[in-house]
């Protein structure tokens, strides 16, 4: 096969390498902050908002802190941070030249989230969605994580700038799928699948969150929104069940009260099982 020219017509054979170097695909990766040594990242995402994805990050969190694990948390929902109210956490945070400082929870989390730098936290963030992104990526590069075992980013919904953002230029080393039992279950796990697939992001597993509802007087379950779907898209996707969790009061109070850091969801034994067997690599 003839050996295809160069289509850059000022380009002569001594220059035509450095053509070649540039049409290259380009990498989005970006830079750790030098201060960081973060061994595993763990995306939280969803095809769509309102399922739970920052109950189930901070539940996940509470659960890898309570066995020893140094775990912090990344709020890349930015239009929509819930992380920081969750733990009753407030700004600003800490910032010198080296870069801005996570707070910490109750239970020794580290949380980064647009809230805690803002001056007022109802202050609705009216930005476009590179500038968003470009935030997200900030919050990698400025932020001085320390030793993290663990850092779980809370995405936001969606296949948009940000989620792209995080996996283009975050080493994420795998992704949990947030879900509910409504019916278009199907279309918002696929949706987020073939994201994580398209991006070659390993999928780690799916959690159904609103499963049931359990009497507290017999125990029954009731299905308050319809029969849970996510075992026969787990079967035609080929993606692990990790938890069921059902609607419980108890673990909606201690996130109201901005007291999650005392929450143990119990529902969530498979999915932290799943993220123990993640395996350490190099960033």
């Amino acid at each position: 096969m003839a050996e295809r020219e160069c289509s850059n017509s000022s380009c002569t054979k001594e220059s035509c390498e450095g053509c070649a170097s540039a049409n290259k695909q380009q990498s989005f990766a970006a830079e750790m902050n030098i201060y960081s040594d973060i061994k595993r990242v763990i995306g939280i995402v969803s095809g769509k908002g309102g399922v739970g994805k920052s109950l189930v990050t901070a539940s996940l969190a509470n659960l890898l802190a309570a066995q020893g694990f140094r775990v912090g948390i990344m709020d890349a929902d930015i239009t929509g941070p819930s992380i920081p109210r969750m733990y009753g956490l407030t700004g600003p945070a800490e910032a010198d030249d080296q870069g801005i400082y996570p707070v910490l929870t109750e239970n020794g989390i580290k949380v980064m989230s647009i809230n805690l730098l803002m001056p007022d936290p109802e202050t609705p963030v009216i930005w476009r969605g590179p500038v968003l992104a470009n935030m997200v990526k900030q919050f990698w590069t400025d932020v001085i994580w320390g030793e993290i075992d663990y850092l779980l980013v809370d995405m936001p919904p969606g296949t948009g700038d940000v989620p792209l953002t995080v996996f283009q230029s975050l080493p994420v080393d795998g992704i949990m799928i947030v879900t509910s039992p409504q019916d278009l279950v199907k279309m918002i796990v696929k949706k987020a699948y073939n994201m994580a697939k398209t991006m070659k992001i390993p999928v780690l597993g799916m959690i159904e969150n609103y499963s049931y509802l359990e009497c507290p007087d017999c125990g029954r379950r009731i299905p308050v929104f319809g029969e849970s779907k996510v075992d026969a898209v787990s079967d035609e996707i080929g993606v692990l069940v990790a938890g069921k969790m059902p609607i419980d009061p108890k673990l909606s109070t201690l996130s109201d009260a901005g007291e999650f850091a005392k929450a143990e969801n119990k529902y969530l034994d498979e999915a932290l099982s799943i993220l123990r067997l993640v395996q350490t690599k190099e960033h």
